[in-house]
Protein backbone atom coordinates (compact mmCIF):
# COMPACT_ATOMS: atom_id res chain seq x y z
CA UNK A 1 0.00 0.00 0.00
CA UNK A 2 2.96 2.49 0.74
CA UNK A 3 4.45 2.02 -2.21
CA UNK A 4 1.32 2.00 -4.38
CA UNK A 5 0.94 5.78 -2.98
CA UNK A 6 4.61 6.96 -3.27
CA UNK A 7 4.55 5.68 -6.78
CA UNK A 8 1.11 7.59 -7.50
CA UNK A 9 2.58 10.92 -5.63
CA UNK A 10 5.90 10.80 -8.11
CA UNK A 11 3.43 9.89 -11.01
CA UNK A 12 1.51 13.44 -10.26
CA UNK A 13 4.93 15.42 -9.66
CA UNK A 14 6.21 13.82 -12.46
CA UNK A 15 3.30 15.14 -14.98
CA UNK A 16 3.08 18.46 -13.06
CA UNK A 17 6.45 19.15 -13.81
CA UNK A 18 6.21 18.30 -17.77
CA UNK A 19 3.10 19.86 -18.12
CA UNK A 20 5.62 23.56 -16.89
CA UNK A 21 7.70 22.77 -19.58
CA UNK A 22 5.09 23.32 -22.20
CA UNK A 23 3.62 26.38 -23.44
CA UNK A 24 0.98 26.08 -26.61
CA UNK A 25 -0.37 28.79 -25.91
CA UNK A 26 -1.17 31.97 -28.30
CA UNK A 27 -1.46 34.40 -25.39
CA UNK A 28 2.18 34.57 -23.67
CA UNK A 29 4.71 35.36 -25.53
CA UNK A 30 7.65 31.79 -25.67
CA UNK A 31 10.20 31.47 -23.51
CA UNK A 32 13.12 31.95 -25.69
CA UNK A 33 13.95 34.59 -28.58
CA UNK A 34 12.95 37.95 -29.03
CA UNK A 35 9.93 39.64 -28.04
CA UNK A 36 8.13 42.86 -29.98
CA UNK A 37 5.54 44.98 -28.35
CA UNK A 38 2.78 45.57 -30.40
CA UNK A 39 1.11 48.75 -28.63
CA UNK A 40 0.92 52.48 -28.86
CA UNK A 41 0.89 52.42 -32.50
CA UNK A 42 3.98 51.25 -32.67
CA UNK A 43 6.50 47.92 -32.83
CA UNK A 44 8.87 48.26 -29.84
CA UNK A 45 11.63 47.58 -30.68
CA UNK A 46 10.86 48.84 -34.23
CA UNK A 47 14.23 46.54 -35.20
CA UNK A 48 16.04 43.86 -34.45
CA UNK A 49 18.87 41.74 -35.04
CA UNK A 50 18.66 37.78 -34.41
CA UNK A 51 20.40 34.99 -35.62
CA UNK A 52 19.44 32.19 -38.29
CA UNK A 53 16.68 29.73 -36.29
CA UNK A 54 15.72 32.06 -33.83
CA UNK A 55 11.59 32.44 -33.02
CA UNK A 56 10.39 36.04 -32.98
CA UNK A 57 6.89 36.52 -31.01
CA UNK A 58 4.61 39.63 -31.89
CA UNK A 59 2.97 40.66 -27.99
CA UNK A 60 -0.17 42.05 -28.94
CA UNK A 61 -1.68 44.53 -26.95
CA UNK A 62 -2.94 47.85 -27.92
CA UNK A 63 -6.06 48.82 -26.04
CA UNK A 64 -8.27 46.58 -28.57
CA UNK A 65 -7.14 48.19 -31.64
CA UNK A 66 -6.17 45.47 -33.82
CA UNK A 67 -3.06 44.90 -35.67
CA UNK A 68 -0.89 42.26 -37.65
CA UNK A 69 2.45 42.19 -39.01
CA UNK A 70 3.00 42.24 -42.65
CA UNK A 71 6.05 41.58 -44.81
CA UNK A 72 7.17 44.18 -47.09
CA UNK A 73 9.32 43.98 -50.44
CA UNK A 74 11.05 40.33 -50.37
CA UNK A 75 9.24 39.82 -47.05
CA UNK A 76 5.59 40.14 -48.42
CA UNK A 77 5.75 36.17 -49.59
CA UNK A 78 6.74 35.27 -45.72
CA UNK A 79 5.26 37.21 -42.81
CA UNK A 80 1.94 37.92 -42.77
CA UNK A 81 -0.29 37.14 -39.54
CA UNK A 82 -3.69 37.46 -38.80
CA UNK A 83 -5.05 40.88 -37.71
CA UNK A 84 -5.09 40.39 -33.32
CA UNK A 85 -5.85 42.59 -30.82
CA UNK A 86 -4.54 40.49 -27.88
CA UNK A 87 -2.36 37.54 -27.76
CA UNK A 88 0.96 36.47 -29.68
CA UNK A 89 2.55 35.59 -33.17
CA UNK A 90 5.59 33.94 -33.69
CA UNK A 91 7.60 33.30 -36.57
CA UNK A 92 11.10 31.51 -37.11
CA UNK A 93 13.32 32.87 -39.15
CA UNK A 94 15.16 30.14 -41.02
CA UNK A 95 16.74 32.02 -44.02
CA UNK A 96 19.44 35.10 -43.39
CA UNK A 97 18.41 38.72 -44.60
CA UNK A 98 16.43 41.84 -43.86
CA UNK A 99 12.50 41.10 -43.27
CA UNK A 100 10.77 44.64 -43.43
CA UNK A 101 7.00 44.44 -41.95
CA UNK A 102 4.16 46.64 -41.56
CA UNK A 103 0.93 46.31 -40.04
CA UNK A 104 -1.69 46.62 -42.89
CA UNK A 105 -4.47 48.54 -40.98
CA UNK A 106 -1.73 51.17 -40.33
CA UNK A 107 1.14 51.35 -43.09
CA UNK A 108 2.86 54.03 -40.43
CA UNK A 109 4.03 51.42 -38.44
CA UNK A 110 7.21 49.74 -39.46
CA UNK A 111 9.19 47.34 -38.59
CA UNK A 112 12.67 45.15 -39.33
CA UNK A 113 13.75 42.03 -38.35
CA UNK A 114 18.09 41.43 -39.46
CA UNK A 115 18.81 37.86 -39.61
CA UNK A 116 22.63 37.07 -39.51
Amino acid sequence: MKTRATAMIAGIALAASLSACTNSSTDEPADSGPTVKVSNMTYSPSSITISTGQTVTWVFDDRGTPHDVVGLGDAKSVLRSPLKTTGTWEFTFTEPGTYDYTCSLHPDMLGVVIVM
